[in-house]
């Protein structure tokens, strides 16, 4: 069993974080797995360079004509797409090569086809694609209502590895130090962590880091300025080790507008970090109100704010939502659980006549 595994571009972001985890630790199965991206930031976090295609960011003729030549050359069995122009680009390979293999896509986000023209997505999904891979249960219950066939349709969680992202029980700290870790782009709602650190603009000792890059950098920037919070928010701009930053904060939030599962969410719960949420797309999945974490059910900056001064004042309930998140991540959201499921799910395709 061939694989070839694609995604866009290796970039910061979680479909490129999984993608790199599968190509770490998907080593032992019964065949050769191939990988494809153009580079980016995580290139250096690809092992097997060897089996590794640089993919152009927008020569689709020449990157066309490089996984081809890959896919006869090496006698793809699969391929696994990790975004919907990857999908695409597989169902081109299967046309200009005159080949069957099979089609396994994991779906990281909501697509601009499926918003505008569902009837068609549900089409190609279910006439073309073997398995579709969600990440939550919350994006598998999008799907189903979309008509994609359930049979098609099967949630692996992102996993975390817990080694790397080890437990830290103790932290002492001068500040109270409140952070988001996510790409600074509109659906992350950046604005709103900036209006919860201005409720809590008068509380001293209270700091609020960002952690991440973006199309949506410039704009964040003004806004602190506009709230006169330069002394409260610090842009730190991307982390080179996620694991640091967030050991280094005593709360993370998640202020999503929209989101299907977020990676630093488990990340978060694996070392210890408490985590705050909005209640937004499979976010519940991983944190239970009040046992591994605090979820608010709307965007409101003074529960959040209100939220917060209660943590800060109550250290035997973190220190309970911490032990109780960690446990969550060792028995659902290990990455040694989504490796084995996915390499599974290759065997069950690749079987299928």
């Amino acid at each position: 069993m061939n694989v070839l595994l694609l995604t866009d571009k290796l970039v910061t972001g979680g479909a490129e974080v999984y993608f790199c985890k599968l190509e770490n630790h998907l080593q032992d199965m019964n065949g050769q797995l191939f990988t494809a991206a153009a580079k980016g930031e995580l290139y250096n976090q690809i092992v097997r360079k060897e089996c590794f295609i640089t993919l152009s960011r927008n020569n689709h003729l020449s990157n066309l004509s490089k996984l081809c030549k890959i896919v006869k050359t090496n006698q793809i069995h699969l391929i696994h797409a990790n975004s919907l122009r990857m999908l695409l680009y597989s169902f081109a390979i299967k046309q200009l090569i005159k080949r069957d293999f099979k089609f396994i896509y994991t779906k990281h986000n909501v697509t601009i086809l499926e918003k505008r023209a569902p009837v068609l997505f549900k089409n190609i999904m279910n006439r073309y694609v073997d398995v579709i891979i969600t990440v939550s249960d919350f994006e598998r219950e999008n799907l189903l209502s979309l008509g994609i066939d359930e049979k098609k349709v099967q949630t692996i969680y992102n996993g975390v590895d817990i080694e790397q992202f080890a437990f830290q029980p103790i932290r002492k700290k001068d500040k109270y130090r409140i952070g988001i870790l996510a790409r600074l782009s509109k659906e992350k709602n950046h604005t709103f962590f900036i209006k919860i650190a201005n409720e809590l603009r008068d509380v001293e000792d209270y700091m609020f880091y960002i952690a991440g890059d973006g199309p949506e950098r410039e704009n964040i920037s003004s806004k602190i300025e506009e709230y006169n919070l330069q002394h409260k928010v610090k842009m730190l701009g991307n982390v080179a080790n996620p694991y640091e930053f967030i050991c280094s904060v005593d709360l993370l939030i998640l202020t999503s507008t929209r989101e299907i599962f977020p990676m630093a969410i488990i990340e978060a719960m694996s070392v210890g970090t408490p985590i705050m949420s909005v209640d937004v797309g499979g976010v519940r999945e991983a944190v239970k109100n009040e046992e591994t974490g605090i979820l608010i059910p709307q965007y409101c900056e003074r529960e959040f704010a209100q939220n917060i001064k209660r943590l800060r004042e109550n250290q035997p309930m973190v220190e309970q939502l911490k032990m109780k998140a960690r446990e969550k991540v060792e028995t659902s959201f290990s990455m040694n659980h989504m490796i084995q499921a996915t390499f599974r799910t290759y065997e069950l395709v690749n079987k299928r006549p």
